[in-house]
């Protein structure tokens, strides 16, 4: 919802926060990250480049696509962080921190439990 006003979906948003706070990485690392398939991957920076977002990285190996964010992919970027932190303080309104660092762990815990069980 709050993405919306930004004209960007989830896996956008996700692929914008990895590379503004990794660098760069390749598909291979994003579709790693994001729990998805390359192609599907493809498709979002593909969307991301055309937005201006996005720009390849120059390396040696061809076969291999890097990415980064570009200047406007940055600012759009601290722009959405901006409207995130907002929301995310409103929806934590009365927990306290330990009670969301323990929220967090616990998701965690359950997450590592379902990827056991899809194996």
């Amino acid at each position: 919802m709050e993405l919306s006003k930004h004209n960007l979906f989830r896996a956008q948003w996700s692929i914008l926060y990895y590379l503004f706070n990794e660098g760069s990485a390749t598909l291979v690392e994003l579709s790693n990250y994001l729990g998805v398939e390359k192609p599907t991957v493809t498709r979002t920076i593909n969307k991301l480049e055309e937005m201006g977002y996005l720009e390849a990285v120059p390396t040696k190996d061809k076969r291999e696509k890097r990415m980064q964010l570009t200047e406007i992919g940055k600012r759009i970027y601290l722009e959405v962080r901006v409207t995130i932190d907002e929301f995310e303080q409103e929806i934590l309104k009365g927990i306290s921190e330990e009670e969301q660092l323990e929220g967090i762990r616990l998701m965690s815990e359950i997450r590592k439990n379902l990827k056991q069980q899809g194996e």
